[in-house]
């Protein structure tokens, strides 16, 4: 069980895993919290956005919808390989999940299919939302997924978690489809490999 890092410590934590980051507004103080606990921390989720245009969304993910408020993640991973944050504390991004998919995640075990929706996502997983169309044939240059890679393992490496901590949205809450176009068990890969 881990108490989410401050934003200063997440800050240096990516910038010492190699990625250049831009620092988005408030981002800072830009939360949900008032929706409820952000913590104990758990894990690494990622997702794609369904834009094109890295400006726009990153506008997107820091604003959110109008039924479901910014911010929607806590770092935007645009195609070029840059993190921008967007918000930092309680972040739409996950919904409800699966209980035993998060007791594997803790547990850094094998995940189980998600097949129940019982359990605040928002409150234990750091979110990362990638831009991409999602729909399998919008390409994942090299260097976003280098981003990825390296956003996940600066995390992983802070809280001590190896790359079982690190799931994609679909592995979370049953009819998700992202992250589309790669496969979380070769990201968990390229992390293990990173922070062995």
């Amino acid at each position: 069980m881990s108490p989410p890092m401050s934003a200063s410590a997440f800050l240096r934590a990516l910038k010492a895993e190699g990625l250049t980051v831009v620092e988005v507004g408030d981002w800072r103080d830009h939360n949900r919290n008032h929706k409820g606990p952000w913590g104990p921390v758990h894990g690494v989720m990622i997702h794609h956005t369904v834009t094109k245009g890295s400006a726009g969304t990153v506008e997107l993910c820091r604003r959110g919808y109008a039924d479901l408020p910014g911010p929607l993640c806590h770092g935007v991973i645009t195609k070029d390989g840059r993190v921008h944050l967007v918000g930092y504390g309680r972040a739409n991004h996950a919904g409800l999940g699966d209980d035993d998919v998060l007791r594997a995640v803790i547990a850094e075990k094998r995940l189980p299919a998600d097949n129940e929706l019982n359990t605040d996502g928002n409150r234990h997983f750091y979110g990362f939302e990638c831009e991409n169309l999602g729909d399998g044939e919008d390409p994942w240059p090299k260097a976003q997924l280098e981003a990825i890679e390296r956003a996940a393992a600066a995390v992983c490496r802070h809280h001590g978690w190896n790359e079982r901590s690190v799931i994609g949205h679909k592995e979370w809450q049953p009819g998700k489809v992202d992250p589309r176009g790669f496969t979380m068990t070769s990201m968990r890969k390229r992390i293990g490999d990173r922070l062995a």
